[in-house]
């Protein structure tokens, strides 16, 4: 595998763990009569960000609805994992990398058994697109 790979494997991963702390953060600075949600965990909005994922690619690589549901399962899998590894590792920086390429590594290879040829082809080169729809729809709520 190549450094690109691993380096995008991290970032899909970096970006399901934290792509909402900075509309949270937007949300608490600008000042509203809207009643105040109780705060979520990071724990539940990696949940929903791995939902939302699934949702996206969906949409993008066409998949059928069981492909759907095992994708949300593999993605909540992952989610779990990466909390386990946060919790496990804590500031250990080196052992957190491992940990998270071991897990996204055993992710991909669920993807890729999940997915037909032709569509994991079509995700292997959408990643980028899928991330940036994924961000958009974040920064649109």
């Amino acid at each position: 595998m190549t450094l690109r790979f691993w380096l995008f494997a991290l970032l899909l991963i970096t970006t399901l763990a934290t792509s909402c702390a900075r509309r949270n953060r937007a949300k608490k600075d600008t000042a509203s009569s809207t009643p105040v949600e109780a705060p979520r965990t990071a724990e539940e909005v990696r949940r929903e960000n791995a939902r939302d994922l699934a949702s996206v690619m969906t949409d993008e690589l066409q998949l059928r609805e069981d492909q759907t549901l095992r994708i949300r399962q593999v993605l909540a899998s992952t989610v779990e994992q990466v909390n386990a590894a946060q919790t496990k590792f804590g500031t250990d920086k080196t052992g957190l990398t491992t940990a998270l390429r071991r897990i996204n590594a055993s992710s991909e290879a669920q993807l890729k058994q999940i997915m037909t040829p032709e569509q994991y082809k079509q995700y292997q080169v959408r990643k980028p697109q899928i991330q940036q729809k994924l961000r958009e729809q974040k920064a649109g709520n």
